[in-house]
């Protein structure tokens, strides 16, 4: 993992140029296969600008599948999918390291990279597998590096985890820790298309296949984007407001709804203001804005 390269005034200006100028691009490569689910690819599109990881949730069929590995395709990011099972373990997810000899008879420690090298990590159905295969994720979504045999390997950037979970088959699924929920900046909901749109999938996907998706960027611009979305000048009245949502899903503290104090027994932690104030600027540069707003705050708040 290399650190990058601090962007100059005239690049961040080229980077934002360019965003405007393909924006439109952008969506009518991911409608080639995607089919409606706007919103949806809102939230991701904000989630990838600004670095953070995705839980999605939705019934099977939705093609959730589908939807993440188009935008790496788009970004020209490495995929990888991994299928969670009861019986998947940690070193299926991180790698191992295995023992080899030489031709002269020499033995040493080579370690082996697991499928969560990639640039974006699609953990499909996360919820299947027990909570300590589950962990090894941990510590990848937030330092960008695993831990194996006492030794740590950088994972490669850009880094995302992009997690899916059926809400419908609760038997034999396991709850996602609250450590691990924190770590996903939004929990994006898939919900089955209006009439017209399944037409339409219904008629792409029984006519003709796929054509591939062109690559628009590349890994190192999302890495240059990552940058450029922090640098999006905030007012100090708007991430306070962030801060007071999300403190308002706290039970017992000044200002929270009776509601909240009667149903809620833990609310959102430090990072939930966090993931709002970068996904506010994520969304202001995705919008061509220069500035957030207290209307991007809450676009994002709004469940």
């Amino acid at each position: 993992m290399t650190t990058p390269t601090e962007l100059t005034v005239e690049r961040e200006r080229e980077l934002i140029t360019q965003l405007k100028q393909m924006r439109k691009q952008i969506d009518a490569e991911l409608s080639r296969v995607i089919v409606g689910q706007k919103e949806v690819v809102r939230q991701l599109l904000i989630s990838l600008m600004a670095g953070g990881n995705c839980l999605i949730t939705g019934a099977p069929g939705l093609a959730k599948t589908l939807l993440v590995k188009s935008i790496a395709q788009l970004f020209d990011l490495k995929f990888n999918r991994i299928q969670f099972t009861p019986d998947l373990m940690p070193a299926d997810i991180t790698g191992m390291e295995v023992l080899e000899e030489d031709g002269a008879g020499g033995r040493s420690m080579r370690f082996i990279p697991g499928p969560i090298f990639s640039n974006v990590l699609l953990a499909d159905e996360i919820n299947r597998t027990p909570p300590k295969t589950q962990s090894a994720l941990l510590e990848a979504m937030q330092e960008h590096q695993v831990t194996a045999a006492g030794r740590r390997y950088p994972l490669d950037e850009p880094f995302f985890v992009l997690a899916t979970q059926n809400p419908i088959e609760m038997e034999g699924t396991y709850p996602l820790p609250e450590a691990q929920l924190d770590r996903f900046m939004f929990n994006v909901m898939i919900d089955y298309l209006p009439e017209d749109d399944e037409v339409a999938v219904v008629q792409q996907t029984t006519s003709r296949s796929f054509q591939p998706i062109k690559s628009l960027f590349s890994g190192e611009t999302v890495r240059e984007f990552h940058q450029v979305v922090q640098r999006v000048p905030i007012a100090d009245d708007v991430i306070r407001y962030a801060v007071r949502l999300a403190a308002a899903s706290r039970p017992g503290q000044k200002g929270t709804p009776d509601f909240i104090n009667d149903l809620v027994s833990w609310g959102a932690g430090l990072r939930a203001g966090q993931y709002l104030v970068l996904g506010g600027k994520a969304q202001a540069l995705l919008d061509g804005r220069s500035y957030v707003s207290s209307k991007d705050i809450q676009a994002l708040a709004k469940p």
